[in-house]
């Protein structure tokens, strides 16, 4: 028999943005039928992909976590994080292909969508010409978000731009200045800098903030409102296009 067939198969599933409810049927089926779990979090904790798909884990199942080196909060520029990071690829990627090549069926958890911002599109271009890799689509945290809040985003002809907090200002200003609607990732401690980027083209006004949107312990209020103190990993800013609509909407008010 051909040694590829007796390999495993891997699965990067999407566990979708925080809501247990929000896990696809067919996430779950992969969940069901991997022989190991594997998930992504920071050292002493299990992370939150784990937690939203842990009533679909089969007992006995090998889980394997993959605990990042360094924060991803920090500058992706800088050598003291490119290194240590791409590092930890290599060898997560390595140590899952151990066991695809004893035939065991590896399940990847990934918040949101897998190929989304997603950590495990790192494993899938080490891996993906070695191995038969699946991708399970999930949903994403900025359609939890604007769902979460029923804010109407973009609609007709409206262009909408999906911006990481961590790109410089004047960088953040133009590309504000060419959409009509923006989500904004990564905010943490970028959120004074995408406030004044949002002012300066004015479009603040509008702007929502939400953080662990779909979750239990989930909130959003107008960024304008926000405080100043860094805002948690799970929050995002959105910025509607739609400047049409109808009076009556008042999603941005919830």
């Amino acid at each position: 028999m051909n040694a590829a067939i007796l390999k495993g198969r891997l699965t990067g599933v999407g566990t979708g943005p925080g809501d247990p409810e929000l896990l696809t049927l067919k996430a779950v089926r992969a969940i069901n039928e991997a022989d190991v779990i594997a998930f992504f979090c920071k050292k002493g904790s299990n992370g939150n992909g784990r937690a939203i798909v842990e009533a679909h884990i089969r007992p006995g199942t090998l889980e394997l976590p993959l605990v990042y080196p360094v924060t991803t909060e920090a500058n992706k520029e800088e050598a003291e994080y490119r290194g240590p990071i791409s590092d930890f690829f290599d060898r997560s990627a390595e140590e899952i292909a151990a066991y695809l090549d004893t035939g065991r069926n590896v399940a990847v958890l990934s918040e949101g969508d897998p190929l989304f911002y997603g950590s495990y599109m790192h494993l899938h271009v080490r891996l993906a010409s070695r191995y038969r890799a699946d991708v399970v689509a999930g949903v994403t945290a900025m359609s939890g978000c604007w769902s979460m809040t029923g804010l109407p985003l973009v609609q007709g002809d409206d262009i909408l731009s999906v911006l990481p907090g961590t790109l410089p200002e004047e960088k953040l200003v133009e590309r504000l200045k060419n959409t009509d609607g923006a989500v904004i990732m990564k905010v943490g401690r970028n959120l004074p800098k995408i406030r004044r980027a949002l002012a300066s083209v004015g479009k603040l006004s509008g702007a929502l903030y939400v953080e662990r949107g779909t979750m239990a312990n989930g909130a959003a209020q107008r960024l304008e409102e926000r405080d100043e103190s860094p805002a948690p990993y799970f929050s995002i800013v959105l910025v509607p296009g739609w400047k049409s609509r109808p009076r009556g909407d008042r999603g941005a008010d919830r």
